[in-house]
């Protein structure tokens, strides 16, 4: 329970216990019982919900010893409850007789509501022909704003439009011109925008700012719920955006809506401002399912090559090599493969890599200079033809200086209706990492099995490694962001400290931080094996973004294990390394995206 706008309309606030400080129990299937424990006592003197009921029921038991005299008395039959306790689960062996009642399609086709078209209709039909759409959503990361007290959250990239502590009215490029929108890459590298005036059926919200969304259909404008909290339990950095919920009428999330300009420029804190790759295809690889299944893979995954001698040579030559080679078949070789054809950018490993990995929140003033602190960050790129194949085909046929310069010009602007691709790109972890070379103090160095480490009491803030990394994935402490009062978001109290990681440091000022392939989690794995006396089995071996990747995009594993899973993937003939002709010998392997666009 917070102090919330809901709780300033109540008498009474009874709070609760959290998830994690409360007994409960399952039956997920008839039979199977599962046991909910408290992972630590109540942090206040709160109660819970059931304790309640009990209490209003003349029992004045706990919830946990009610728990135990009901399992014990009908679930158990005869097994300690403690054991059922550490177990966390019982399967009971008693048959349960059910009576299943059949029912025929025609006795209940009249009962049974089947969603259909009309309510599409009829909501279209509620906004005229001429005039703009609104859509009301909630966010991948801040919903319906329930969540406006976390701080992570507020800071995590929207996955489309890639801003953040803020919402905003998104409209397309067409709709824009006419009204009047701009946006604005302004020289601090931060992005501007317009403030417009939405009215709703006579309810008007002033200064919302507008970002221009490529691929958004003309005549349409959207605006995210969950911003615009006023509450006073909120620190004043998370009283960011405009409310939306004036203009939520009837239930209905698509309003007829009125747009003008309004005076002024709001600043965005935009983590991404080049939208395209300009026929870059060596970043984001992709090919058409047709291409895939009846070429080789030279044709659409071809290996970079670098002259040698004024010879084209691949970078997979030893002869390219200026390092000395080490045997890395010794031990554990950790490698991460990232497939982007699973990937669909919504950011769950984002703030996994936040919870494991103490990565401090900077705020929006700071993330506007580009300060932001995240070890893992998902790149969107649009199209700027119809698809990433034309984009690649413009840029080979271009010659010429004048044409090149107007032609690539305008391929930094992306299509009207693009292609979007999404990467998850952190520290590669090169065999032959260029940041290792430049540190003068060796704060940074390679490890045995592969991760490229930081040793943060060494590091002495040079940045000479951010300058020297192809893939700009170093972050540098510009201020000491835990106990500052400057930067008061959950590290300055003592219940926000609880949510640190103890096996992970908690950095201080003016050193560099980086993935680190969540290498206290692999020795966990190493030592728990070590102690039953057994090897790592396949699978075992997990980071905090392959752990919560529901779509598994992201597959962790030892390569020097021939039958795992990251060892096959690797060899794989859609693998490839990002920047490949850098010679850097990444540890993360991307897969190749290959598109099904044949139409049915």
């Amino acid at each position: 329970m917070k102090q919330d706008e809901t709780a300033s309309k109540c008498d009474y606030i009874a709070a609760l216990p959290h998830n994690l400080e409360s007994w409960g129990d399952f039956e997920l299937k008839s039979g199977h019982f599962s046991m909910m424990q408290p992972t630590i006592r109540p942090l206040f003197d709160t109660k819970q919900f059931q304790e309640v009921l009990l209490a209003w029921n003349g029992n004045s038991s706990s919830y946990r010893d009610y728990l135990k005299s009901v399992w014990t008395a009908d679930i158990l039959n005869g097994t300690s409850f403690n054991k059922a306790v550490q177990d966390g689960f019982f399967v009971s062996t008693t048959s349960t007789s059910e009576e299943v009642v059949e029912t025929s399609a025609d006795e209940t086709s009249e009962e049974v509501e089947v969603p259909s078209g009309n309510a599409a209709r009829s909501l279209a039909r509620s906004v005229k022909s001429d005039g703009m759409e609104l859509s009301l959503y909630t966010k991948t990361g801040m919903g319906d704003g329930q969540q406006a007290n976390n701080p992570w959250l507020q800071e995590f990239p929207d996955p489309i439009t890639r801003t953040t502590w803020d919402n905003y009215l998104t409209v397309s490029r067409a709709d824009a011109e006419q009204l009047g929108l701009v946006n604005e890459n302004v020289a601090n590298g931060g992005l501007n925008g317009s403030y417009a005036k939405v009215t709703v059926n006579g309810v008007t919200v002033e200064n919302v700012p507008v970002l221009i969304q490529p691929g958004q259909a003309k005549g349409s404008v959207g605006l995210a719920f969950g911003y615009g909290r006023t509450s006073s339990a909120l620190k004043d950095e998370m009283k960011t955006g405009v409310n939306a919920y004036p203009l939520y009428q009837n239930f209905n999330s698509v309003q007829e809506v009125t747009v003008e300009k309004a005076s002024g420029m709001h600043e965005f804190a935009c983590v991404q401002l080049h939208n395209t790759l300009m026929g870059r295809g060596d970043i984001i690889k992709e090919t058409t399912l047709e291409i895939f299944n009846t070429k080789d893979k030279h044709y659409w995954n071809a290996v970079p090559e670098v002259s040698l001698n004024h010879v084209e040579t691949p970078v997979t030559s030893p002869d390219v090599d200026l390092w000395d080679e080490f045997d890395r078949s010794i031990g554990h070789h950790f490698n991460l493969s990232i497939d982007l054809n699973a990937c669909t950018g919504c950011g769950a490993c984002v703030i996994a890599c936040h919870a494991e990995n103490n990565v401090p929140v900077v705020g929006k003033s700071e993330m506007r200079r580009s300060r932001d602190m995240h070890w893992l960050r998902i790149d969107r790129y649009y199209s700027s033809q119809d698809t990433f194949e034309g984009d690649n085909d413009k840029k080979d046929n271009i010659s010429g200086l004048n044409s090149s310069l107007s032609e690539f010009g305008e391929m930094e602007s992306p299509a009207d209706n693009p292609q979007v691709a999404f990467q998850p790109v952190m520290c590669q972890h090169c065999n032959h990492a260029p940041c290792e070379t430049v540190c003068p103090v060796a704060a940074t160095a390679h490890g045995r099995q592969g991760q490229n480490h930081m040793a943060y009491n060494r590091c002495v803030g040079t940045r000479y490694c951010a300058n020297n990394c192809p893939y700009k994935v170093r972050r540098f402490n510009w201020f000491l962001y835990n106990q500052n009062d400057e930067f008061d978001y959950y590290m300055n109290d003592d219940l926000g400290r609880m949510v640190l990681n103890p096996d992970v440091t908690v950095r201080s000022r003016g050193v560099m931080e980086k993935c680190s392939m969540c290498i206290q989690k692999t020795q966990k794995t190493i030592l728990d094996a070590k102690r039953e006396g057994r090897p790592v089995k396949d699978g075992e071996f997990q980071t905090a973004c392959s752990a919560a990747c529901g779509n598994g995009a992201m597959v962790f594993g030892d390569i020097n294990d021939k039958d795992s899973k990251i060892a096959e993937l690797k060899e794989d003939k859609r693998a490839y390394h990002l920047l490949e002709h850098v010679g850097v010998k990444p540890n993360v392997v991307y897969q190749t995206k290959v598109r099904n666009t044949t139409e049915a």
